[in-house]
């Protein structure tokens, strides 16, 4: 006959086996569960490549993005007088790359208005060639410059539109600015203020003209 001894340790045998087999099947399929769980939270193995929507109209973007299961996502504007308003000037990611399904595209989009940009100082501050490389690097268009009395090529005024404007001034790239220049030509006035520099020369100290005596042979 078996002993109770014999029997209890038999039986706590194969309990002990069973519970480690049964152990060993739950993390087995936890295993398997959390890495379909990961592959079908993050798309595993799927990927869209991404359209170029440059030069689309935000509307119709979205429309394609929302077809690939796709986010879009506004973060900037931009100007470009070439490309109707409300269009994407760039994309991130860019066109041609893949992604996964409810990945964000940032876009930048065009703005119906023209930016506004503040008239550097350059009136009577430096000369024609200096202004106008400011003015051309800051996006204005210069138009020939207009010839004023004065030093020649130095900067007197900013003209838009036939108005003068002031440094700090906010103008639209898309108005052409004239350079006031000048001719290298001063006015009557100043003509005769340089000429009675020169007689003041000939003046003496108390402000007579000298006498001057003729010299004979």
């Amino acid at each position: 006959k078996m002993r109770t001894k014999e029997f209890f340790g038999k039986f706590c045998s194969k309990f002990l086996i069973w519970n480690l087999v049964a152990m060993a099947l739950v993390v087995i399929l936890l295993v398997v569960g959390v890495n379909y769980g990961l592959d079908w939270y993050t798309h595993h193995g799927e990927s869209i490549r991404v359209p170029n929507i440059e030069g689309v109209r935000i509307a119709k973007a979205r429309e394609m993005m929302d077809e690939l299961g796709l986010e879009i996502v506004v973060t900037d504007s931009g100007y470009n007088k070439r490309l109707p308003a409300d269009c994407v000037l760039s994309q991130n990611p860019g066109p041609g790359l893949t992604v996964k399904s409810g990945h964000t595209i940032y876009v930048t989009i065009n703005s119906s208005n023209s930016p506004s940009v503040a008239i550097p100082d350059v009136v009577d501050n430096c000369s024609y060639r200096e202004a106008e490389a400011k003015l051309i690097s800051l996006g204005f268009k210069v138009l020939p410059p207009q010839y004023v009395t004065g030093e020649k090529d130095w900067v007197y005024g900013v003209l838009s539109n036939g108005r003068r404007v002031s440094a700090g001034e906010r103008v639209s790239i898309e108005q052409p600015l004239t350079l006031q220049i000048g001719s290298g030509q001063y006015g009557a006035d100043e003509e005769l203020n340089l000429i009675g520099g020169d007689d003041a020369t000939m003046q003496s100290g108390n402000g007579e003209v000298d006498d001057f005596e003729e010299v004979k042979e």
